[in-house]
């Protein structure tokens, strides 16, 4: 059961994936949008508890939660930050690195062990990514948003690991979300109003500016696609192991992959191909050393 949970994550991430390449490149406040995707998450979770009498233990319990939605609010303003000035080919690439942060720090803090072949999986698909680094158009002068996938990587890592410590406290799933998504709205609804005065508009960005509403009605929407991907994902946790959880889950770097080459007809140079190859066969190897 827990594969079809971890599947249903990828379908739910893959889609917010998709959907946020989509947004960054409309003329939107980026907080705000992401305020309306947390605030969603939130109300569908305080809900959930009120219908399914669930509640938080104790401390611990909150306290997760909070980090949760610190890591969510810095994961998910990493990942629409790269796609707004990177390729979203790229961007995927670095941010579905989480798997592969997830087994470093399951090792340090939990002493889970790497196989020979995970570790084989490891320098292949850093191979790849210094092969893409020094490309031609990803230079150590212009990074074109690969930082910050790489960002977004570390911060979704952080959540996969805080999110199995939540199912080792036995927290209630949506009590655990409330606390995320609130705190995630929390930070958000800060930022948006904290820099919504100190907006410059560019002279030069002739594309029509999304209004307020509409900016945090999309926020809503998408924002469906991802309580429902957090719901999945602590579940797969619960019943399955961290590293082969956020294996699958990650694999949603392959519909956001899809999206870019089909849809939005993104062109990749021989060194390009070359680095995002090597780094799927690293990808194929880390997913047959389980």
């Amino acid at each position: 059961m827990w594969i079809i949970y971890a599947l249903l994550a990828t379908v739910f991430f893959g889609m917010r994936g998709i959907l946020y390449q989509w947004t960054s490149q409309k003329k939107m406040n980026r907080n705000l949008f992401l305020f309306g995707v947390f605030f969603v998450g939130f109300l569908v979770s305080l809900s959930s508890v009120a219908l399914l009498d669930q509640e938080w233990y104790g401390w611990a319990d909150i306290a997760v939660g909070l980090a949760l939605g610190f890591g969510s609010f810095a994961a998910n303003a990493f990942l629409h930050k790269g796609f707004s000035v990177g390729k979203a080919s790229i961007i995927s690439i670095l941010s579905g690195l989480t798997p592969l942060f997830v087994l470093i720090f399951a090792f340090l803090l939990w002493q889970e062990t790497l196989t020979t072949l995970q570790l084989i999986g490891f320098f292949i698909i850093f191979g790849g990514l210094y092969i893409i680094r020094y490309s031609n158009e990803i230079s150590i002068a212009n990074l074109q948003g690969a930082q910050w996938g790489l960002l977004a990587a570390l911060f979704f890592s952080f959540n996969d690991l805080l999110g199995k410590q939540s199912t080792l406290l036995e927290a209630d799933t949506f009590a655990t979300l409330t606390s995320m998504f609130g705190f995630g709205s929390f930070l958000f609804a800060m930022s948006w109003l904290a820099n919504r005065k100190k907006i410059v508009e560019d002279e030069n960005d002739t594309r029509p500016s999304w209004s307020g509403l509409k900016t945090f009605s999309c926020g809503l929407f998408i924002g469906l696609t991802n309580v429902a991907g957090m719901v999945a994902i602590i579940s797969a946790f619960a019943i399955g192991n961290t590293g082969l959880v956020s294996a699958i889950s990650g694999m949603n770097i392959l519909i956001i992959l899809l999206y870019s080459r089909i849809i939005l007809k993104e062109s990749f140079t021989r060194q390009e191909f070359l680095g995002l190859a090597t780094a799927f066969i690293g990808v194929i190897v880390l997913r047959l050393s389980y």
